[in-house]
């Protein structure tokens, strides 16, 4: 415990920085313990708190412009790699889509929030054209409200997350084992839920030529469009 606090001390700013940026721009490291851990150091005056929150503001604003940018000039692409990897690839264009049309450039402001939506909305913005100087109005408020709020919660909880550090240290490598294993049981159940949803689909499914013959037959048939408003 004293040797990570001695090194986040003397490296802390440096750390926020980069981790921030690396999970933003889609690396699976989650970054809120780390802002927990800075919120924490200034609660102890080892950091500053602006100092910190502004470094982790800046590092998300960066990797977000990168994403706007990337989704402006090359659209649906982007957004259509970024859910190709997720771990709910059949709905990830849709639900996404669905909630920056529903709330527009304030989903920005809950984006970071929401798991898988944070590094997707940037590039989404960029798709639909957002103007440059509005998109970094309403993404430096949702990383203002973001980071701000983690650090917060890590300055006024500091004695008790330092408690929790170490006997997470006493656990040791068991702590590793721990997480691992629940990593691949969550995977592995959303694994299970697609092939189930997919088995569902080819089930119900019915082809162009059924529908035909039964419309020539003069079935009572319902045809619901369901396509998305794109």
């Amino acid at each position: 415990m004293r040797e990570t606090i001695q090194f986040l001390m003397h490296h802390g700013y440096t750390v926020v920085v980069v981790w921030v940026f690396a999970e933003q721009i889609g690396l699976p490291i989650p970054s809120i313990p780390l802002l927990l851990a800075a919120g924490a150091l200034a609660g102890s005056h080892q950091l500053s708190f602006p100092v910190a929150v502004g470094l982790a503001v800046l590092a998300a604003l960066a990797s977000d412009l990168i994403w706007y940018g990337l989704g402006r000039r090359r659209g649906h692409a982007i957004l259509n790699l970024l859910c190709r990897i997720s771990l709910e690839p059949d709905s990830c264009v849709r639900r996404t889509e669905d909630i920056f049309i529903r709330h527009g450039a304030r989903s920005l402001v809950i984006a970071k929030f929401v798991p898988g939506l944070g590094t997707v909305a940037p590039p989404l913005a960029g798709m639909f054209h957002m103007r440059a100087w509005r998109f970094v109005l309403w993404d430096l408020a949702g990383a203002l409200a973001w980071a701000g709020s983690f650090t917060v919660a890590g300055y006024v909880f500091s004695a008790q997350i330092e408690r929790v550090a170490g006997y997470a240290l006493r656990l040791g490598s068991w702590l590793i084992v721990l997480a691992v294993v629940a990593l691949l049981a969550y995977v592995s159940w959303k694994y299970v839920q697609r092939q189930r949803f997919i088995r569902r689909l080819r089930i119900a499914r019915i082809t162009p030529e059924d529908l035909k013959r039964k419309l020539d037959a003069g079935e009572d048939i319902v045809v619901v469009d369901l396509r998305h408003d794109l």
